[in-house]
């Protein structure tokens, strides 16, 4: 057995089901131990931003760590902006990369880059192979790293190390489970809820699972206060018996006026609000100066387990949750804009339906009508770095095969890793796209009209219109093997959604917006 046979034997033997790749040279021997090991499956994406998306999405959904194959330090850096997004996630991905055979490293070859600066800033945890032999614990060392700390862990792995024999088994160790939070500290929070003044719950991670949200809704009811979803989640669970949640408004100054009648913020699996971006006249934090904020929760301790605790302590266990009405939606007509688009989806999508948001400045058009839809989970762009909703939507798509998955994706994000919807046709993935095009970044407009730009000139412009060529997304999809539709009324697209659901692959639908 040589080094990446045992490699790949301790990934599947921890759980490892799915490999994204896009490998090179360095990469052979792993690429060819995957015929003689077995039990892992390889998926190819075109673009190693659609490999480490995937990977998100994946592991998002299924709850166990996907694995991503990359190709030295530049294939590497082309799959970073995702890995940016599944570190903001809380996403356990475990990254091998292909290194030079250590020999040939100090001749500084063409593809020779510094790896472990590349991987720092995406990865909890990043670290070398340091022969065959400890080829697999070594892997299983990325994979408890990725676990414990829930984000990337990035293991180098020298092709000589690779193609070496004397590859050796590990035990696969125990998963590492999540902290429990100091019961001194919940007894806190419960007498800061029982007493005077009204608190707002900020939900976030795991507390935004369907358990999370019953509890937090309980505490509210029995407390006086009300919850919030942090903003922007990369998980969040909705359906009829699910209470609704509203998440906190993109704009600082929308996010200090939702918070404005409240006396306490408590956190619950998420940290302080923060501001996307430093708006002149804004704070950083949007939290007014009046609000106490707590913690009840942090990012690495059990979420739902303290909520369960204080719904103890408050006698909100056995309260139940506010039933809002559901919201009676009319099925859109003639002209589309984005909140005709996200109320299609809402009413033609299947139960347990996989919603993956990349809409950006349509994102918040979705969850506005999810509580008329059927039980479902949405996946948000976490970190801000777009590109993420075809390769997430492919890899959920993966992660559950028995669950339709529908993409609400802008035009100007999709463009960046396109490449995705090849995969989802080589693959049979049951992945509906919905492109909202309006050739044009529109929150760069937004941003603009914000900073005082009301008339921006010729090559502002040009750096936020994409309509000069429009890119024809029927045609693209078409050619990377999907079909593809394009929609213009509100009529065609329910029409369109409604034919892709019922017929078994990826599909597209371009909508065309005004």
């Amino acid at each position: 057995m040589n080094g990446a046979e045992s490699l790949l034997a301790a990934a599947r033997d921890a759980g490892v089901a799915v490999c994204f790749a896009n490998p090179g040279t360095t990469e052979l021997p792993l690429v060819e131990a995957f015929d003689s090991v077995g039990g892992i499956r390889t998926v190819l994406g075109l673009a190693e931003g659609v490999v480490t998306g995937a990977a998100d999405g994946y592991a998002r959904m299924a709850g166990r760590p996907a694995m991503t194959l990359l190709h030295l330090g530049p294939g590497f850096a082309n799959g970073i902006a995702n890995l940016h997004n599944a570190r903001r996630a809380r996403t356990p991905v475990i990254n091998v990369i292909g290194e030079h055979a250590t020999w040939h490293q100090a001749a500084d070859p063409p593809l020779a880059a510094d790896i472990d600066s590349l991987a720092r800033p995406v990865s909890g945890w990043v670290g070398r192979t340091s022969g065959a032999a400890a080829a697999a614990s070594e892997f299983l060392d990325a994979r408890q790293a990725a676990l414990r700390d829930r984000m990337p862990a990035t293991l180098i792995a020298a092709a000589d190390h690779m193609w070496d024999d004397g590859g050796e088994t590990a035990a696969v160790p125990p998963e590492p489970a999540p902290a429990a939070v100091d019961r001194h500290r919940v007894a806190g929070i419960a007498k800061l809820l029982a007493g005077p003044g009204r608190p707002a719950l900020l939900l976030g991670g795991a507390a935004l699972g369907a358990d999370g949200i019953r509890l937090g809704a309980r505490i509210a009811a029995v407390t006086g206060g009300d919850v919030f979803a942090e903003r922007n989640p990369a998980r969040i669970e909705r359906g009829p018996d699910v209470p609704a949640v509203r998440s906190l408004p993109y704009f600082p100054e929308d996010t200090l006026t939702a918070l404005q009648d409240y006396t306490h913020l408590v956190l619950v699996g998420t940290g302080i609000p923060v501001a996307f971006f430093g708006y002149r006249g804004q704070p950083s934090v949007p939290v007014p100066e009046h609000v106490q904020v707590h913690t009840l929760a942090d990012l690495d301790e059990d979420a739902v387990d303290a909520l369960g605790a204080v719904a103890d302590a408050t006698g909100a266990t056995s309260v139940e949750p506010p039933v809002r009405e559901r919201p009676a939606l009319r099925s859109p007509r003639g002209e589309l804009h984005a909140k005709a688009v996200a109320i299609a989806i809402a009413l033609s999508q299947p139960d347990r339906s996989i919603i993956v948001n990349e809409g950006v400045t349509a994102a918040a058009a979705y969850p506005a009508v999810a509580s008329a839809a059927p039980a479902h989970t949405e996946l948000g762009l976490t970190g801000g770095a777009i590109g993420m909703g075809i390769p997430v939507a492919t890899g959920a798509a993966l992660a559950c095969p028995d669950r339709p998955v529908i993409n609400l994706q802008a035009d100007g994000s999709a463009a960046y890793t396109v490449q995705g919807l090849w995969t989802q046709a080589r693959e049979r993935l049951d992945v509906t796209t919905v492109i909202c095009a309006n050739s044009r970044y529109r929150i760069l407009e937004a941003e603009l009209g914000r900073a005082g730009v009301r008339e921006p000139g010729p090559a502002a412009t040009g750096m936020t219109d994409l309509g000069a060529p429009a890119v024809d997304w029927v045609a693209l999809a078409t050619g990377f093997g999907v079909p593809a539709v394009r929609a213009t009324t509100g009529e065609e697209l329910t029409a369109a959604l409604e034919n892709a659901y019922a017929e078994p692959g990826p599909h597209l639908v371009e909508a065309v917006l005004p």
